[in-house]
């Protein structure tokens, strides 16, 4: 315990110089604004950030992209209450009882309480994230290439099971995400393969212009052809501060979201969105007069809000102590650790832990901040919502082109992203979602290094999957959720979940 709290201490002395706390406002900030605007998103705006970060530390980076992540989180939820329009997924839910709040003159404790709940859940999160972390990265160092086969096929597997929509054009992303990250030359024979003898696929698809066109372009492609949602007028936020009864019925279910949250942001191929629809559902059954929900109960609004901002945090864990990402977010951070040179896995506490702590320190101050600028920017975040998309959309398209360009100063990374958005408006109109595919392209070169491995030392023996424990372990949990989501009550289930 006490090399915790040294560790701690280490990374709050990383954390709270002054360039990572401009940073981590910063992406508070961002993120905050993002999650108020609907139809941008994390993912898109991170990948936008992404070359911003070339120029910075590799702490100052991830940062600054943490607080994105979790700051859309907060920003989602105001607009959500207001004006009954979700800036994130993950606040859909919010709205159910938010928005009943707010007409009834409760906007304000609606949203003290989305953020009281947010900051606890980040509070407990860290900490875990604080205790767990080191103790996952030793068990870690007990993995061999078989293992990891396994845990990256069950993360794949995961992510099937969890996408929205049909399964099979989940299973289809994953596959097609698997293949475009072999594309360029084989690290073992030095052949080019899948590259149809276009020059700039020699190195592999990139994995800046493919996220920038698959999430930025795509969305402006999308947004663009939906109707202006005209003026939004929100009601007036009075009464800011809850009472003390409405923070007695609220505590039970911020900490039954936490527990939540914090286990579908572990999970493989889980996140904010499914951990807000199940901690929503889980009150309402534990709840004396589920009747209520829908119509303004307080714990309609604590639950999912502290469990998405849990799970946001929580996706963290394995992505930092074992180098797999849970989630596309996760493995778009994944990739601007090595664009830094950072190799993602159990070693990175070991040998680079002032990133680590200071990272885990960042949350914390991270978590304070947007609580800070939650209540008082509302008047701000509200007024973005009148901004004309049509002056919103060339600085987006503006930003994407530039930051493809300024990675390698090339043309073609360019007009890869331009393939790249329109692929991924197709895959909008085709209801084929696109973050298994970056999931699969990030987790393809892994998997294909560590088969090989596992086949090298094993003399192509495939039973060595099976014969490790931990091996066998993970890849009888795939075949579980696989078997799982065929059985027709999960399936209407994890449909139904979607459509609300």
């Amino acid at each position: 315990m006490s090399d915790i709290l040294s560790n701690i201490i280490m990374g709050f002395g990383v954390a709270l110089t002054w360039q990572n706390v401009v940073l981590c406002f910063f992406g508070c900030v961002i993120g905050t604004a993002i999650g108020v605007l609907p139809g941008i998103g994390p993912l898109t705006t991170m990948a936008l950030i992404l070359p911003v970060t070339f120029w910075l530390s590799p702490v100052g980076a991830l940062i600054m992209l943490s607080g994105v992540f979790y700051g859309a989180q907060y920003g989602g939820s105001t607009t959500a209450i207001l004006v009954k329009i979700p800036g994130e997924t993950s606040s859909v839910v919010t709205v159910l009882d938010g928005y009943a709040m707010a007409q009834r003159g409760r906007a304000g404790p609606a949203l003290a309480i989305a953020a009281i709940g947010s900051l606890f859940a980040g509070s407990v999160v860290t900490l875990l994230i604080a205790v767990a972390g080191p103790a996952l990265a030793k068990v870690a160092l007990l993995f061999q290439s078989a293992d990891y086969v396994s845990v990256m096929l069950l993360g794949l597997v995961s992510a099937v099971v969890l996408a929205h929509g049909s399964v099979l054009k989940a299973v289809g992303m994953i596959v097609l995400g698997v293949a475009l990250g072999l594309v360029g030359t084989d690290v073992s024979t030095g052949e080019y393969r899948m590259t149809m003898g276009v020059d700039v696929l020699f190195d592999g698809i990139g994995f800046v212009p493919l996220s920038m066109g698959l999430f930025g372009l795509a969305e402006i492609m999308v947004n663009l052809e939906s109707a202006s949602a005209g003026e939004m007028q929100a009601k007036p936020v009075s009464g800011s501060w809850p009472t003390l009864a409405d923070l007695k019925q609220s505590f039970p279910a911020m900490v039954r979201g936490t527990a939540v949250g914090t286990v579908f942001g572990i999970l493989p191929g889980g996140g904010p969105t499914i951990a807000a629809f199940s901690a929503y559902s889980l009150e309402k059954k534990v709840s004396k007069s589920p009747e209520r929900f829908g119509r303004g109960a307080i714990e309609g609004v604590a639950a999912p809000e502290s469990a998405n901002n849990a799970a946001a945090q929580a996706c963290f864990i394995p992505m930092l102590s074992l180098g797999i990402p849970p989630n596309a977010l996760m493995a778009l951070m994944i990739g601007a650790m090595m664009i830094h040179g950072i190799t993602p896995g159990p070693e990175i506490i070991s040998k680079q832990p002032e990133l680590f702590w200071g990272l885990i320190a960042s949350m914390w101050i991270g978590n304070l901040m947007l609580v800070v600028l939650n209540l008082p920017l509302i008047g701000i975040w509200v007024k973005l919502l009148q901004v004309p998309y049509g002056y919103l959309f060339p600085s987006i398209l503006v930003l994407c082109c530039i930051g493809t360009y300024t990675l390698s100063s090339s043309t073609g990374d360019v007009l890869v992203m331009t393939a790249f958005g329109v692929i991924g408006y197709a895959f909008r109109k085709l209801d084929c979602e696109p973050a298994p595919l970056l999931l699969g392209l990030v987790l393809g070169p892994m998997l294909e290094e560590n088969f090989r491995r596992a086949m090298v030392l094993s003399s192509g023996d495939w039973s060595i999957f099976l014969r490790r424990p931990i091996s066998a372990g993970f890849l009888l949990l795939a075949a579980a959720l696989l078997v799982a989501v065929t059985l027709p009550n999960i399936r209407r289930g994890r449909e139904e979940a979607f459509r609300e």
